[in-house]
């Protein structure tokens, strides 16, 4: 069963950023929506914020987006949404576009793809080493002709930014609901799992009223559903493809769009970096690695560009990174009040650069035993074991390096990113998926409870008499 839905799942991928939190001072709020129901507008979303903060509970502030309205898949939906498509644009200033970038571009499956019959993991995903060979511009030297940006981190597990389709013709970032072909072409909606780390759909049917019928995002965690709510299936974590590749994904500036893939190619040095604060071990040791990355979340909070580093931030998805302003991680792993996740911004390095630790100035040694003791300390007995392998990775593949900087180009995606992306559930912008409230229950094999509804105007008849109103069979 789970290599049929993945032959699904990649054949849809084929036709076709929640809370960013790092430890960088600009880089400390970020979009994680909890989505409410509008029933007079027939448009899913929440009051608009009048902060400049990225407000999780609230998508609609003004840094921040609304889980929309509008549908998706599941075999047998009859229901229809209305919604709008994405643009994309690069992380950075206006005057910092990414060589080869677009807003217009659409994101393009790799060219390299997944064997045949592939091995699968425990998850029902290839095996990394099932995808083959990576593509060659994914290592090639870019340092010539590309701009420069910086790495934060976080890893808040909130259900992702991307996880939510767009509100309205006004959001530019996240998957598109005016048709199937606008949902697909953007990879469709980020997958989103429950507490304990099966996946759940992203959106489902809302509240159907006489005068109301649209589609509603599963709840985050970060809002008030806390284990009831959805979050970051933790597959999303970085992972080794060899000793100078890897793939992650990343929040993107305000202006980045949902599904775009980016080549970051690490120059040894960092973000505040200057005569007397000159790159540490862990930055040169991260020199030459390349990390090909996908954006599953956008943040209002994430920087643009500047004059030394005119393509902006990325926020890096990496467990230990630091829960930042709206921790879910904590609720699914549930350590107890008193467990000591590191800084909100940061996450465990920052810990780790306190003089009773390592200091400002510790060693790449240093920094490493500490980060995956602390690791260990988290993950190792959670049964999550993604959780471990990506905070594990931050210190032996990433080197424990600190906002590091990069040159970028935009790529087309790995189909292991679109894979562990794309919903395998939501797969097209309908569904008939009963709206639930508490996903903690929802076991893997489960079968999801489908409605038969109608948009006002289009109930079957009877007797020659059609109902105007919208409604459901047997709600």
């Amino acid at each position: 069963m789970k290599r049929r839905l993945f032959k699904l799942m990649v054949a849809a991928g084929a036709v076709a950023m929640v809370c960013a939190c790092g430890d960088d001072a600009a880089s400390n709020n970020a979009t994680n929506p909890n989505a409410g129901n509008d029933p007079g507008t027939g448009v899913v979303g929440n009051p608009s914020s009048s902060s400049g903060v990225i407000d999780p509970f609230n998508p609609g502030s003004s840094a921040s987006v609304n889980p929309g309205s509008s549908g998706m898949v599941n075999p047998g939906s009859s229901a229809n949404p209305d919604i709008p498509t994405s643009s994309s644009a690069l992380p950075g200033s206006s005057d910092s576009v990414i060589p080869g970038s677009s807003a217009d571009v659409e994101p393009v499956v790799s060219s390299s793809s997944v064997n045949t019959e592939p091995e699968l993991d425990a998850n029902g995903f290839p095996t990394i080493e099932s995808y083959g060979p990576p593509p060659s511009e994914y290592t090639k030297d870019i340092s010539a002709t590309a701009k420069r940006g910086w790495n934060t981190r976080y890893w808040d597990a909130c259900k992702p930014h991307c996880s939510w389709f767009a509100e309205s013709e006004n959001d530019k970032t996240r998957a598109g609901m005016t048709s199937n072909e606008a949902y697909q072409s953007t990879f469709g909606t980020a997958r989103n799992c429950n507490i304990h780390d099966v996946e759940v759909p992203t959106f489902t049917l809302g509240n159907v009223s006489k005068s109301w019928f649209g589609y509603e995002g599963t709840r985050s965690a970060c809002g008030d559903e806390k284990e009831k709510g959805v979050f970051t299936c933790t597959d999303m974590a970085p992972i080794a493809v060899n000793d100078t590749l890897a793939y992650a994904y990343v929040a993107g500036t305000a202006d980045s769009k949902c599904g775009k893939c980016y080549h970051l190619q690490y120059d040894g040095h960092f973000k505040d970096e200057f005569e007397n604060n000159p790159p540490k071990a862990t930055h040169k040791a991260l020199k030459g690695k390349h990390l090909v990355v996908m954006a599953s979340n956008i943040g209002g909070d994430v920087a643009g560009g500047n004059d030394k580093l005119p393509a902006g931030q990325f926020d890096l998805m990496v467990p230990g990174g630091g829960v930042g302003a709206f921790d879910a991680l904590s609720t699914q792993v549930n350590k107890g009040a008193g467990f000591n996740w590191g800084a909100g911004f940061g996450g465990f390095l920052t810990e780790c650069q306190k003089n009773t630790n390592c200091g400002t100035e510790g060693s790449l040694d240093c920094y490493q035993t500490c980060v995956k003791d602390m690791c260990d300390a988290a993950f190792a007995d959670a049964g999550l074991p993604n959780l471990l392998r990506g905070c594990h990775w931050f210190a032996d593949w990433y080197m424990a390096a600190d906002n590091p900087t990069y040159y970028i180009e935009e790529v087309e995606c790995p189909q292991y990113l679109i894979d562990h992306y794309s919903s395998r559930i939501n797969t097209t912008n309908e569904t008939n998926i009963k709206k639930v409230t508490d996903w903690s229950t929802y076991k893997e094999g489960d079968v999801l409870d489908t409605l038969h509804c109608w948009k006002a105007g289009e109930a079957p008849a009877e007797d020659g008499w059609q109902n105007p109103s919208a409604g459901c069979e047997n709600p």
